[in-house]
């Protein structure tokens, strides 16, 4: 199964909807909080080619965006053969 990572913050919605997604496909994921952390929004940022926006999303260790490209990824059917389901 993939190791999936999510950079998020508490009141985000669209990280709501990036865990609730995975959470229907059945995978685990580590969820990494930034706010109060300036360590972990700079980690975020340099392993994201400096987006600063929340959900950054990766599935064993690579960049997939937010949650708009995570839903494109599961639209057209390429989520699930990334993250090792069927």
């Amino acid at each position: 199964m993939a190791v999936i990572e999510i950079y998020t913050t508490l009141a985000c919605p669209y990280c709501t909807g990036a865990k609730d997604l995975l959470t229907r496909k059945g995978v685990s994921f580590t969820e990494i909080r930034i706010e109060g952390s300036p360590e972990k929004m700079a980690e975020a940022k340099k392993r994201s080619g400096g987006r600063m926006t929340v959900p950054q999303i990766f599935i064993d260790n690579v960049h997939v965006g937010g949650y708009d490209e995570l839903n494109a990824l599961d639209r057209g059917g390429k989520l699930d053969p990334m993250l090792g389901v069927s």
